[in-house]
């Protein structure tokens, strides 16, 4: 069994559903220090973090990802525990398997192979690994890059572990995000009887217009690189849950993933002038998850792309496609960011899984990064 498929079961076994870590990152800090790295643990608040850097010269190449994982769900619908990882027939599973701690243990294998055989390679490799991806993701990788940049440190290529894999490993690469806007609603009525609604105001009914105007809009027509702006509701309450009462109050909250011919102030006022438009009363909280980033062709892309394509014979899709990732903080510091991990058809859900020869792909493809990038010494 190979290095990448044994740490990544010691990695599942640890129950580190976020922001908890479990020793994670203590495991491969001292890993990293074997090969070579300066290893610094940032942590803040109840937030695991773990920056290691081997080399100071420029270029720096990084990679980035994280030890928290999502809590089980129905432990009556998983087929072996969760924190338990078991192999049936090829197939690892546990939570965390493919989101994303194959792909950490695939890095960390890659790199002590690649520094063992390239002691002196050309510029500086870091490690990012944060236990707030999948919590609010405020004290893990956007606080460590605030640290990095106070004190001058600069990334200059970054590959994230998300699994990023549609149907085979390897056959998408993500160089790209759309930004994300959610917004908390509530919207002010007057509560009464259903007999007498003229004594009333039904915020359900006032906000109703709104909504399917919000809804039936088309928002932009995207770019060349990214989908159409989207708006979704994601969550909406109102009533007392009595049939005969009018509620006084409904709560909403949406979210709008946008592509870069928006901006935040113009979404913004786009969404109030709907509602204003219509006569709610309404009281809206803003917040912001993340802005869009986009890594053109260039070395880090057309790097990952031949390594992936070294391994399964094709070059994968560029794609700016799905959800947000620690990448939004990332790119902002002018560094190019691509996404390359495992598939992601189970993330997220019961019986999480990856398979084995997936993993050691994997293991190989950032090895063959690594080699494009860094190789240069010996």
């Amino acid at each position: 069994m190979s290095q990448a498929i044994e740490l990544t079961q010691n990695l599942l076994g640890r129950r580190s559903v976020t922001p908890a870590d479990e020793g994670c990152q203590q495991l491969m800090g001292q890993r990293l220090t074997a090969a070579g790295f300066v290893v610094e643990h940032l942590p803040y608040g109840s937030v695991h973090n773990l920056w290691a850097r081997r080399g100071r010269a420029p270029p720096l190449f990084c990679f980035a990802g994280h030890t928290d994982v999502v809590p089980s769900g129905p432990l009556e619908e998983w087929h072996s525990d969760p924190f338990v990882p078991v192999i049936r027939d090829g197939v690892l599973y546990g939570r965390g398997a493919a989101d994303m701690k194959s792909g950490l243990a695939a890095m960390l294998t890659a790199t002590e192979e690649f520094v063992a055989a390239r002691p002196r390679h050309i510029g500086s490799i870091a490690f990012l690994i944060t236990s707030d991806e999948e919590g609010p993701s405020v004290d893990g990788t956007r606080r460590v890059v605030q640290t990095l940049s106070e004190r001058g440190e600069h990334i200059d290529w970054c590959l994230v572990g998300e699994p990023s894999s549609e149907l085979s490993i390897g056959d998408t690469i993500k160089v790209g995000r759309r930004g994300s806007l959610s917004g908390r609603l509530t919207v002010h009525g007057v509560q009464g009887h259903v007999a007498y609604p003229q004594l009333a105001e039904n915020p359900v009914h006032t906000l109703a217009p709104a909504l399917a105007e919000l809804t039936r809009r088309e928002w932009d027509r995207g770019t060349e690189h990214f989908q159409p702006t989207s708006f979704q509701v994601s969550n909406l309450n109102a009533g007392t849950g009595a049939p005969n009462v009018i509620p006084g109050e409904l709560k909403a909250r949406f979210n709008l993933r946008y592509s870069p011919v928006q901006t935040i102030d113009k979404l913004k006022a786009s969404v109030e002038a709907i509602l204003q438009r219509h006569a709610v009363r309404y009281t809206l909280e803003w917040y912001v998850s993340g802005e869009p980033f986009y890594t053109a062709p260039g070395l880090l892309c057309d790097a990952v792309g031949e390594a992936v394509a070294e391994v399964t014979g094709v070059l994968p899709t560029l794609s700016t496609g799905g959800g947000t990732s620690d990448g939004r903080f990332i790119a902002p510091l002018g560094a190019q960011v691509v996404e390359l991990g495992v598939v992601n058809a189970s993330i997220h859900k019961v019986n999480e899984c990856v398979r084995l020869t997936d993993i050691e792909a994997l293991h190989r493809m950032y090895f063959n990064v690594l080699q494009k990038l860094l190789g240069g010494g010996l």
